[in-house]
């Protein structure tokens, strides 16, 4: 069984999502503090005057505390907006837009919530299924290390394989895994490319622009753009 373990992020860019439908089981990280100026509570999309910053309001955010502690903002009016503004034109904006204001505006406003049920919005939309839990609700030893923090969450689930996102590289070694019986492999993601409204391919946007300019069958196969080593 595989394994990713990742923050939760407000519509990541494709990458998130592929390390998501590479794994049997994605944990959302909920139980580890938050990241001020970072993704969880932002990311940028199209508009018709290039790459533009979203950013949904996180009152009382401090790097002191948990993101299973924190919670979005009511005001995403402002979001909206933008998102109207620069994909009203899109191909896929008729179904996608309602089910991103959906999510926005979801009742319940805690960070992990809002960011699980966008994931599974996502994943239902395209017609799969993915397995996702939250961190917070789990019962496991969270005063070890990083590393056997994630070792301890595969054995959790009979976990024999690990995913972590490229940048791991740098913190985790695959021996120091394959020791306590679990595999470690690094995602990759090859190169995404799609229609956009713009001259020149913008890269790395929210899923949002994906899901406005591709059909569900077009962003599966974009999913499906990736390598584990």
């Amino acid at each position: 069984m595989k394994l990713a373990v990742m923050q939760p992020y407000l519509f990541p860019y494709i990458g998130y999502f592929q390390l998501i439908y590479a794994a049997d089981l994605f944990l959302i990280y909920d139980d580890v503090s938050y990241i001020k100026q970072g993704y969880i509570n932002r990311n940028s999309v199209l508009s018709p005057n290039g790459r533009a910053r979203f950013t949904v309001p996180v009152p009382g955010a401090s790097s002191n505390k948990l993101i299973s502690e924190l919670a979005f903002s009511t005001d995403v009016s402002k979001v909206l907006r933008t998102l109207e503004q620069s994909y009203s034109k899109a191909p896929f904006f008729s179904v996608v837009f309602p089910m991103i204001r959906d999510i926005l505006e979801h009742e319940d406003r805690s960070i992990a919530l809002v960011c699980q049920k966008s994931y599974q919005t996502v994943f239902s939309y395209l017609g799969l299924e993915k397995q996702l839990e939250k961190t917070s609700e789990l019962d496991y030893d969270r005063s070890a290390s990083a590393r056997d923090r994630l070792l301890t969450l595969c054995h959790k689930f009979d976990a024999d394989c690990y995913i972590n996102a490229s940048g791991g590289r740098e913190l985790y070694a695959k021996d120091e895994f394959a020791e306590r019986g679990v595999a470690l492999k690094f995602i990759d993601s090859l190169p995404v490319v799609y229609q956009q409204a713009s001259k020149e391919f913008v890269p790395n946007l929210s899923i949002i622009d994906v899901l406005m300019n591709c059909s569900p069958g077009e962003v599966i196969s974009l999913l499906k753009q990736y390598e584990l080593n």
